[in-house]
């Protein structure tokens, strides 16, 4: 057992030195030593080297989908529609019948047709031979020249009237065939407007049914002629290769999911809506599995272009002030930290698009900015080298 004297303590000199080494280790633990301020070592960043390349500026437009094709059925004869040929929503193929009218009308003007011509060419018959017979006896001089010509004459005039029958038979043709009511295009037939026993008139205003081509189908988007004024701009500048028909085209469906199937830019219109400064962008897009219907809402990823110096930030590695101006620490070359403004524009993943304020080459900060201030010596580590360092063991228990 320990015991401990009464009354003072006499200090010895290996007492005092001892309380001066716990006083020196408890100033700079307080960091108030030598090394620095703080008496701390740089404390440690994670950084990313800015470079340029080629960046494809891409836009995000809303539109809407449209047939590829569309027609709408309706009759070129009048007739009562005696059956329909075809299920209401189903592929139809272009020549395909769709409706049977009551063709007893059409029929008997056919068959009154071909009788015509019968007769027509029977006269015609009669009247070559007459016309050879008459060019042998003039010859004989047994019949007047006059009577040769008149002859001649009746032989013409009866091949006339062959021809004007065989186009009566043609037109009754036609209008016989009109009776059976095609489809014409190859597509999706909508609901059907008649039933059978309706009467129908040739050349109605009022569609039979509607026929619709939804493989291929079109996106048709409107762009602001201001933002294409901006781009023309740059583009006129050399800091943007323009993208133009052909160019690759994303489809973001309704419920965000990406469409599996991209498309390609096929025109823009050469004229500003007055109403709405905007112009219209249509994009041509398959549809095989038909997931696109007409009047779908759907968001184009149109490419608007390619800059290829661009220079791109993470956005991790810029903040906003409460005015929305943009900044970001940079690394210098002595390891110290500056605050800089800089000017982005768009986003592109996760990474902003500089215009301003940044250059090739200099570092950002990604990782342990709430650590430091403007001004701190850092210890920067790149980013990729970060990600591939081993991690520190675990200290032994």
């Amino acid at each position: 057992m320990l015991r401990f004297a009464a009354g003072p303590v006499h200090r010895t000199g290996r007492t005092v030195r001892f309380a001066a080494i716990v006083a020196s280790a408890v100033v700079a633990a307080c960091g108030h030593g030598p090394g620095g301020p703080g008496g701390m070592p740089p404390q440690q960043v994670i950084v990313v080297t800015l470079k340029t390349q080629p960046v494809t500026l891409t836009r995000e437009l809303p539109g809407r989908t449209t047939a590829f094709l569309v027609a709408d059925v309706r009759p070129q004869a009048t007739g009562i529609v005696k059956a329909r040929l075809f299920n209401e929503g189903a592929i139809v193929k272009a020549g395909q019948p769709l409706y049977q009218l009551d063709d007893a009308l059409y029929r008997a003007q056919y068959q009154s047709s071909e009788a015509a011509l019968a007769k027509s060419e029977a006269a015609y018959e009669v009247a070559r031979l007459a016309a050879r017979r008459a060019s042998e006896l003039v010859k004989s001089h047994l019949i007047s020249t006059q009577d040769s010509d008149n002859a001649i004459a009746a032989e013409r005039q009866a091949a006339a009237d062959v021809g004007v029958s065989k186009a009566a038979v043609q037109t009754s043709r036609v209008n016989l065939d009109y009776a059976r009511i095609a489809a014409p295009i190859a597509g999706r037939i909508g609901k059907s407007m008649v039933t059978p026993g309706a009467l129908v008139v040739a050349n109605q205003s009022v569609a039979l049914a509607t026929i619709q081509q939804i493989d291929p189908m079109y996106v048709e988007v409107s762009q602001a002629s201001s933002e294409w004024l901006g781009l023309k701009s740059q583009i006129d500048a050399g800091r943007l290769t323009a993208g133009g028909a052909g160019t690759r085209v994303s489809v973001v469906l309704e419920d965000g999911r990406h469409y599996p199937q991209d498309g390609r830019l096929e025109f823009s219109d050469v004229t500003v809506d007055t109403g709405t400064g905007s112009f219209a962008v249509r994009a041509v897009v398959p549809n095989p599995n038909g997931t696109l219907l007409p009047g779908m809402y759907v968001r184009a990823i149109l490419s608007e272009g390619t800059r290829a110096d661009g220079l791109l930030v993470p956005q991790v590695a810029v903040a906003h002030d409460p005015k929305g101006g943009a900044t970001t620490l940079v690394v210098g070359t002595d390891n110290k930290v500056e605050l800089r403004p800089v000017t982005v524009t768009r986003a592109i993943g996760d990474q902003w698009l500089a215009e301003a304020g940044l250059k090739a080459g200099e570092r950002v900060i990604v990782e342990g900015i709430q650590k430091v201030h403007p001004g701190d010596v850092v210890q920067p580590a790149e980013a990729a080298a970060a990600a591939r360092a081993p991690a520190p063991a675990a200290p032994a228990r």
